[in-house]
């Protein structure tokens, strides 16, 4: 498989304390966004996020005023380039990740054409406040908690309308409980959404790899349901 990070992630995390990882752009200048060493997942940019980020700038999805919303979102990488793309954003992710996201939108908010604001968002909590339903959901790397799966299938079903087009990025990883984990979270998530891959010759030409997969998800459709 072909991996994008540098000093992040993968046995390099000495070299992070205070690593700000740029993300190239199509067009203008680069994304600088600062990880964290200390602390959990949420504070290097995994390979999945670039993946994803860099799918937004083929233009596959018209980004330009949509209401968006990321789940997960860590470093915010993802959401904020959505945001470099004309998408009001919102980045959401624990309190914990809160200072990292404002910090990296902070750093970004030159290049941002949209908007792009950070809240709280705990998965399988109300969702009231990020209502009416967004046009794009983004998760990147979401899947790794068995005990998170649950919430998140919760947050999900909450947050989308009939037209919520989710796209969800992951690394598929074959180590320990990795495997089962994403079965049982394909198959809960199919109860309610309808899934299609995104073939990988619709990905970014260099930011790809075999391991890493793009779905587009819907919700099922109610009509004619029991």
């Amino acid at each position: 498989a072909r991996h994008f990070l540098s000093g992040a992630g993968r046995g390099g995390g000495a070299a992070m304390a205070g690593f700000v990882r740029e993300l190239e752009r199509r067009a203008g200048p680069a994304l600088r966004l600062e990880q964290r060493a200390a602390g959990g997942v949420g504070c290097v940019v995994w390979d999945a996020a670039l993946v994803l980020a860099k799918f937004l700038e083929t233009g596959a999805c018209p980004l330009a005023r949509r209401h968006v919303l990321e789940l997960g979102a860590g470093t915010g990488a993802v959401g904020i380039m959505a945001a470099t793309l004309g998408a009001n954003v919102t980045v959401t992710d624990l309190e914990e990740l809160q200072e990292l996201l404002m910090v990296n939108i902070e750093n970004n908010k030159h290049l941002v054409t949209g908007s792009v604001r950070a809240k709280v968002l705990k998965w399988g909590e109300d969702v009231t406040e990020f209502q009416p339903p967004p046009d794009y959901i983004l998760m990147a790397d979401c899947i790794y908690y068995e005990e998170s799966l649950e919430p998140l299938l919760k947050t999900l079903k909450d947050l989308t309308g009939p037209d919520t087009c989710v796209l969800c990025c992951y690394e598929q990883r074959t180590m320990g409980k990795n495997p089962e984990i994403e079965r049982k979270y394909f198959e809960l998530l199919q109860r309610d959404f309808e899934l299609e891959t995104i073939p990988l010759d619709r990905h970014d030409e260099e930011y790809r790899s075999e391991d890493i997969h793009i779905l587009n998800i819907h919700r099922k459709s109610t009509v004619g349901a029991r």
